[in-house]
C-alpha cells in the first residue's frame, strides 16, 4: 500500500513539474526538515533547500497564528499561504505531517493551472 502511495506522489509531482511557470517545490516533514526537492533547470543545492525550508516554516507557522488571531473560530483554518514578489510566488500548504512549498514565476496566466496542480498534490 505504502509503495503505491510513493508511485501517485511521484506521478503528482511529474505533472507539478510539467505546469507553465513551476520553478521548484520542496516537501517537509513535520520538523521542518526537508525530504523531497527539485528545481527546474539546475539542482538546487541542499543546504539552500534546508534554507529556504526553515524559512518556509517560520512563514507558515506566523502566518497561521496572525489568522488565528484575527477571524472568527470557524474563519480560522489556514490551507494554504501564498507569497507573490514582482518574479516569483510561493505556495505553501500543509497537510497532515507534510508540509508542499511551490516556487513559481509571477506569471497571470500560469496561476491558476498551477494551484489547481497543488491542490490535486496536496
Amino acid at each position: 500500500m505504502a509503495h503505491n502511495q510513493v508511485n501517485e506522489i511521484d506521478v503528482l509531482l511529474k505533472d507539478l513539474k510539467k505546469t507553465p511557470g513551476f520553478k521548484a517545490y520542496l516537501i517537509l516533514n513535520s520538523d521542518g526538515i526537508v525530504i523531497r526537492w527539485d528545481q527546474v533547470g539546475k539542482q538546487m543545492p541542499y543546504q539552500r533547500a534546508v534554507q529556504h525550508a526553515h524559512h518556509i516554516t517560520e512563514l507558515y507557522i506566523k502566518s497561521k497564528a496572525h489568522v488565528q488571531e484575527l477571524f472568527d473560530p470557524q474563519d480560522r483554518h489556514v490551507e494554504n499561504v501564498r507569497v507573490r514578489t514582482e518574479e516569483y510566488e510561493i505556495i505553501i500548504s500543509s497537510y497532515g505531517a507534510f508540509t508542499l512549498a511551490v516556487f513559481q514565476e509571477d506569471g497571470r496566466k500560469a496561476e491558476s493551472a498551477l494551484a489547481e496542480a497543488v491542490a490535486v498534490v496536496v
